[in-house]
C-alpha cells in the first residue's frame, strides 16, 4: 500500500502594494478605515483631510499576496463613507 503524498504549500508571494482610498466624513472616518485594514501588514499610512472640501483620502502600502488585493479593497469599498478604493 503506498503513502499519501503530502505536498508542502508555500505561503503566495508578499508584494508591498500602495492603497488609495477617497472617502467623505473627515476625520471620523479614519478608525472604520483602519479597521479595514485590520490583519494587513501596513508599512506606511497617510490621511489627508482639508477643511472645506468634500473629499479626504488615505494613502497606505501594504504587504499582500496577489490573491489578497481584492479582499481588501473589498472591504474598503464596503464602507458608507468610502467613495473609491484602488491601487496606486
Amino acid at each position: 500500500m503506498s503513502s499519501p503524498t503530502t505536498f508542502a504549500t508555500r505561503p503566495a508571494m508578499l508584494l508591498r502594494r500602495r492603497i488609495a482610498t477617497y472617502f467623505t466624513g473627515g476625520a471620523e472616518e479614519i478608525p472604520a478605515l483602519v479597521r479595514a485594514l485590520d490583519g494587513t501588514p501596513v508599512h506606511e499610512l497617510s490621511v489627508d483631510i482639508k477643511d472645506g472640501v468634500r473629499e479626504s483620502s488615505m494613502v497606505c502600502a501594504v504587504l499582500l499576496g496577489t490573491d489578497e488585493i481584492d479582499a481588501l479593497l473589498g472591504r474598503l469599498r464596503a464602507l458608507p463613507a468610502v467613495v473609491s478604493a484602488e491601487p496606486a
